[in-house]
């Protein structure tokens, strides 16, 4: 804090006493985040907060409460990860509105929880899946770019925009041979499946997912079983992308018919071919990106909405990484891979 003679005072005044104690937090655990961040000091007293410290600091904070109670003005709640990423946002000084991207409710999972986007790159990535016919969404690990789009999958079916939902992901194998892992065809590629499952579960339910799936209507497949369909009215997310050649993905492409919509995820710094092997996701954004209709989304360590650590680990790969050159990335060893997204 800074001398007396340069403090400045402001007031906020919150709506109601609920609204406060969501936004400052249990035991005032989001006003001391928000002091260790600013040159700040908070004092609460109800349902008002009285901000002190230098102009320019008191201003920064005074916006940052702005943009949160906007949040909950248009129904929306505020919690731990908002305040932290409001406040990172703050400290970068991006200091665009939240209040829409937080309250955009996606769909409803089966135990009535709200699925929104949780980062302004969430909200733009959810937006060109809903305009666009292919959509490309790229990023690291914890950037919710499969739960996402799955979420707008289930949306669009409940809506009745498409008739089904197919999904599907190259089974790369990476370090263990399929052929000596145990059980029939569908058993060993299961494994490599098993993060579309979850996510199905985790917004359907169980009990629907497999009504759905018996009837035909959902399909969760490996990218070989997509050869020679042409796949109508369906939404259609390939996971894992960068882990198909530029041969899959140009098959994959065009099993697109009519009334269907196309998501492809994927993570070109965890890229598990064989060394030497092209990556068709590194590919397809020189080939496609001045297509009319499809959309690239890059979604970065910003967006990510697992534990902080996971944005620190990201960043520190990155610096490790930065001697990379041209549009291939540093191609990692065939290590273990986070193969789940939120």
């Amino acid at each position: 804090m800074t001398g007396l003679d340069e403090t400045l005072e402001r007031r906020i005044l919150i709506a109601d006493n609920a609204k406060a104690r969501e936004l400052f937090g249990l035991n005032d655990s989001h006003l001391r985040y928000i002091e260790e961040s600013f040159d700040v000091q908070l004092v609460p007293r109800g349902n008002e907060v009285t901000v002190k410290g230098p102009e320019a600091e008191v201003g920064r904070v005074v916006r940052l409460f702005d943009r949160l109670t906007a949040i909950q003005n248009r129904g929306g709640r505020v919690t731990e990860r908002d305040v932290r990423y409001a406040v990172r946002l703050a400290r970068e000084g991006d200091e665009k509105p939240l209040a829409e991207a937080f309250t955009d409710v996606i769909v409803t999972t089966y135990r009535g929880k709200q699925i929104r986007p949780k980062t302004l790159g969430q909200k733009e990535y959810v937006d060109a899946i809903r305009r666009s016919g292919v959509t490309f969404g790229i990023g690291p690990a914890g950037t919710g770019k499969t739960y996402l789009a799955m979420a707008v999958a289930v949306a669009a079916f409940k809506a009745k925009e498409v008739a089904r939902i197919i999904l599907t992901r190259p089974a790369v194998e990476a370090g263990e041979k399929l052929g000596f892992l145990p059980g029939d065809m569908q058993q060993k590629v299961d494994p490599y499946l098993r993060p579309l499952y979850d996510a199905l579960f985790d917004i359907m339910g169980s009990e629907t997912y497999e009504r759905l799936l018996e009837r035909g209507v959902i399909e969760v497949a490996p990218l070989a079983f997509m050869r020679g369909r042409t796949l109508d009215d369906s939404f259609i997310i390939l996971d894992e992308a960068q882990n198909t050649t530029p041969e899959q993905m140009k098959m994959f492409l065009t099993r697109m018919g009519f009334g269907s919509k196309i998501v492809v995820t994927g993570d070109v710094t965890q890229i598990d071919l064989p060394e030497g092997t092209r990556s068709g996701l590194v590919e397809v954004q020189r080939i496609l990106r001045n297509v009319p209709g499809i959309t690239f989304c890059y979604l970065t360590d910003r967006d990510v909405v697992r534990n902080d650590l996971v944005q620190l680990i990201i960043k520190a790969y990155e610096a490790a990484e930065s001697g990379g050159t041209g549009s291939h990335p540093p191609r990692p060893r065939a290590e273990k891979r986070d193969g789940t997204e939120s």
